[in-house]
């Protein structure tokens, strides 16, 4: 897929070996999980030095890469003689965190706005400081996060060398051996500073205090908000996504698309609004919307009856229409009760060569290409072991629930997540049949070895379990037990290396091949 080609290759790339790498916020056997704890958002930007995530507590945690190539020093003749590979895998240290929103209360609608980050985009760095876009429901903001010396108070008296020597200021810093009362004055001299022909005396004033600040080498990270995008949004935002441009993002809820300029905080353009006149002819919602990487005038969102937009905002300053449609049309007969809400489409993501699209719905993960509309290239079964639970899901409102994906830096490959902390890697080059079943724990390779420890049964069979005072059990293809209230939603793949980090509650695990 790089440079916007069709992968061709006479042999599909053999399935990687995934490894565990690190785990932040790991959990002890029988601690109870904070709801604020839990991670809501994960970025790594461009370069891939640095990872950001976002949690339900309103805060930005930042980590930065320790694992560089300019760290290991010496010549290229010292470099080739060692014994392992330069190339290792990306590692990660805590940077530092700051508390990004504040749960707020609207008035107006009698509404709680809750702090929970919904997503994090990196911005373009300057000047050695990192630059980011934090967003929850309501409100987005621009942060800068930057390194600064720290600043000391060594004494309270200036250097004797370091002052004037023409002045009272040389004479009073030097007198240090001139006893001093504690309200700032000197036993050996009275002055009346009511006294209207005040003068300094010759031996300058010993009690006179100045702080001597010097520079430390110490350094501390400070997180400081520039802009905040506000009241812009009647709806709860679903999505931002910067611009290649590097001056623009937009920001999207489930009814309109707004375009804004990031150093413009009080305006915002309107580039898309599906809103009707009347809100009872509302068929369908914004689910998602992501900018193209390299054209800074086409974008695409994604919508709850399965389908994604793909518009040129040359063609008109409102978008009302699209330049194309990307839809696949449903089986006749195949129709269900459940079909427009596992069609929905949770998440959207350009790879990065800007000519394939991966969406995410229930069921499935869908790769398409931006020439053909008609159909998806490839359709990747996540969880099809659930198809028979459908039911139970939507009574327990796990039908609901939007998982993300993500591409690798190369194209090759496509992740997402599922349920039971399981995350699922696919292959999309042609003739590769690599669907690998990994565990967000520090052994991601245990599900495939285990073995069940009783019988495993057809899905029919399944189905016809009778529920009694608890859901029936259900085992995936490797026979695993399924469980619906540990789900693995956020993921990201680093840009230019085969390392993925995803969030299993509070936990942030990082895997590497």
């Amino acid at each position: 897929m790089n440079g916007g080609d069709e992968v061709v290759a006479a042999h599909p790339p053999q399935p990687l070996e995934w490894k565990f790498s690190q785990v932040f916020g790991e959990r002890t056997a029988g601690e109870e999980i904070q709801e604020v704890d839990i991670i809501s958002a994960i970025e790594f930007d461009k370069s891939g030095d640095h990872l950001a995530t976002g949690d339900r507590g309103g805060r930005v945690v930042l980590f930065e890469r320790t694992d560089s190539k300019d760290q290991l020093g010496g010549s290229r003749r010292d470099l080739e003689r060692v014994d392992y590979p330069i190339s290792r895998h990306p590692e990660f240290r805590y940077k530092t965190e700051f508390q990004s929103h504040e749960p707020e209360f609207d008035y107006l609608k009698s509404l709680e706005i809750e702090e929970k980050i919904n997503k994090i985009r990196w911005c373009q760095t300057a000047n050695g400081a990192l630059f980011l876009l934090s967003t929850n429901d309501k409100t987005i903001k621009f942060w800068k996060v930057q390194e600064k010396k720290i600043k000391k108070i060594s004494q309270m008296n200036v250097d004797p060398s370091k002052a004037l020597r023409n002045g009272s200021l040389a004479s009073s810093s030097s007198s240090s051996n001139t006893k001093h009362l504690e309200n700032g004055g000197s036993p050996e001299r009275s002055f009346s500073f009511l006294s209207n022909d005040f003068s300094f005396p010759s031996g300058g004033i010993p009690s006179l205090h100045l702080p001597a600040v010097v520079t430390s080498h110490e350094t501390s990270l400070v997180a400081r908000c520039r802009r905040v995008y506000a009241h812009a949004h009647d709806y709860h935002i679903n999505s931002i996504s910067n611009n290649s441009d590097g001056e623009t993002f937009i920001s999207a809820d489930d009814l309109r698309i707004n375009l804004w300029n990031l150093e413009i905080s009080n305006q915002s353009f309107n580039i898309v609004d599906v809103k009707p006149a009347n809100m009872e002819d509302l068929t369908e919602v914004i689910t998602s919307a992501e900018f193209h990487p390299t054209h800074c005038n086409m974008l695409a969102y994604s919508s709850s009856k399965g389908c994604i937009r793909l518009i040129d905002m040359r063609q008109s300053a409102l978008c009302d229409s699209h330049a194309k449609l990307f839809e696949e049309q449903e089986p006749v007969g195949s129709r269900s009760f459940f079909t427009e809400i596992i069609a929905s489409i949770s998440d959207i993501k350009f790879g990065k060569d800007g000519r394939h699209i991966l969406s995410r719905d229930y069921m499935t993960l869908k790769l398409w290409d931006i020439n053909m509309d008609s159909r998806p290239v490839a359709t990747f079964q996540v969880h099809e072991y659930l198809r028979p639970r459908l039911c139970d899901l939507y009574e327990n409102d796990s039908i609901f629930d939007k998982f993300e994906c993500c591409l690798s830096g190369d194209g090759l490959r496509v992740a997402t997540g599922s349920y039971s902390n399981l995350f699922r890697v696919f292959g999309v080059a042609p003739g590769s049949n690599e669907a690998t079943t990994l565990e967000a724990s520090k052994n991601p390779m245990r599900r495939q070895v285990q073995t069940p420890s009783r019988p495993s049964r057809s899905l029919s069979s399944i189905t016809r379990v009778v529920r009694r005072g608890a859901e029936s059990p259900v085992v995936d293809a490797n026979g695993n037990s399924f469980d619906s209230t540990t789900k693995l939603l956020h993921l990201a793949w680093h840009p230019s290396e085969n390392s993925i980090a995803c969030a299993a509650a509070n936990s942030l695990y990082m895997y590497y091949a």
